[in-house]
């Protein structure tokens, strides 16, 4: 093996008789190269959007979230929910109810997503931080206040401290719809704004209205019940073991999720398309790879007086075969080192320097691409190329070996 392996390093490096072996073993190398080169960034950006739609959805989304297995909503005394609300891990819960309604504000209305929380959330969402416009304020004495979302607040034309009352209404459980009178199968009530509040995420800042959960419980009629539990833990504590804690002391009536899995669809999405482009991308690498039996059959053409001399001195056709095929194999493994050289340098400089921008300043959450490098991505990409550039080299080499 090292007297092949040998050989093949004086074919790959010394200077062909015919110059245009030379030219199509560069191309090969640079083929190989580009489309690694194009697989590590690509893959890199997906993962830096991903981590930062993760890091915009953490102020809404708990670091845990227990929510029903079946069903929309859970009774918060069960035994169960309370022996986990007692676990020293634990450094709050808030309560959350959630509901589809109707608002409406003057001559203006919206289906939005109505939610009612307990007095916890402003310390699990940092609400505060995210008010822009007046304050956090929920219930004072017998008036009810909301927070909305800023989107919905510009659709519907109000703001906080106005005046006059929105409206919400929600149809009523397990009751039909009069058709003489539909309006009696929704419940009403009435809630002013107290503050605005804006996360950048059109799922909140167009949809949401926030309001008290003894309002939500009063105008679905519920007790106790509540729609999600949202838990954050208390700083060094381990996230995952919690969670199999947590689990363990539910069963299967409950869904623990963390925040990746409360936004799955849209997780779910963006690993789709990073997989479908790396599928393309490993395609166009096929095509340049292959680009190596084009180069390796000429050779293989050349080098016809050096086989002969080489089985003359008692050459075995194993040596012979093994030389061509760790050609092609140095040819694909130094165009997959030079591209994934050349692509993580250019990932870096994206990432420390943002060369490439997404548009004009402020008009993206992010002013550049987003660029993430991880090992496995890289690990994959190395051995996707290599596997590739292996079974390509295989056609000349059994060409070679039936006419030896």
């Amino acid at each position: 093996m090292k007297l092949s392996f040998y050989i093949a390093k004086r074919y790959l490096f010394s200077k062909k008789s015919h110059n245009a072996i030379n030219v199509i073993s560069m191309i090969s190398v640079c083929g190989i190269a580009i489309a690694t080169m194009a697989l590590v960034c690509t893959l890199s950006v997906f993962n830096g959007f991903t981590d930062v739609v993760a890091k915009s959805f953490s102020s809404f989304d708990p670091e845990l979230q227990i929510t029903p297995a079946q069903g929309k909503v859970f009774d918060s005394t069960d035994p169960k929910i309370l022996k986990v609300k007692q676990l020293a891990e634990i450094s709050l819960v808030s309560e959350a109810l959630e509901e589809n309604a109707l608002l409406r504000f003057e001559d203006r209305q919206d289906p939005i997503l109505l939610k009612g929380v307990s007095s916890e959330f402003v310390n699990l969402a940092d609400i505060n931080k995210l008010i822009i416009d007046g304050e956090f304020i929920l219930r004072e004495g017998d008036i009810d206040y909301s927070v909305i979302g800023a989107g919905l607040a510009m659709y519907m034309g109000t703001r906080a401290g106005f005046l006059s009352p929105l409206e919400i209404y929600i149809p009523k459980r397990n009751e039909k719809i009069n058709l003489a009178n539909p309006s009696t199968a929704f419940t009403h009530s009435e809630v002013y704004v107290s503050g605005v509040f804006a996360l950048n995420q059109a799922k909140y800042d167009d949809q949401m209205l926030i309001v008290s959960i003894d309002l939500m419980r009063e105008l679905l009629h519920y007790d106790t019940e509540v729609s999600s539990l949202d838990i954050k833990i208390k700083e060094g504590e381990s996230l995952e073991n919690i969670r199999h804690k947590i689990e363990g002391i539910l069963g299967s009536d409950y869904l623990v999720k963390d925040r990746f899995e409360q936004q799955e669809d849209l997780f779910r999405m963006v690993n789709v398309e990073k997989w479908v482009t790396f599928l393309i991308l490993a395609i166009i690498s096929m095509i340049a790879i292959f680009n190596v039996v084009g180069s390796l059959s000429m050779l293989i053409i050349e080098k016809t007086a050096d086989i002969k001399i080489l089985q003359s001195m008692g050459a075995n056709n194993k040596l012979i075969t093994n030389i061509f095929l760790l050609e092609g194999w140095l040819i694909t493994f130094i165009g997959g080192i030079a591209g994934l050289v050349i692509g993580i340098i250019i990932c870096l400089l994206q990432q420390y320097f943002g060369i490439l921008k997404l548009g004009d300043a402020g008009t993206f959450v992010i002013d550049s691409y987003p660029v993430s490098v991880q090992i496995l991505d890289i690990l994959l990409i190395f051995v996707t190329v290599n596997i590739i550039g292996f079974l390509a080299v295989l056609y000349p080499v059994n060409n070679l070996r039936k006419n030896l």
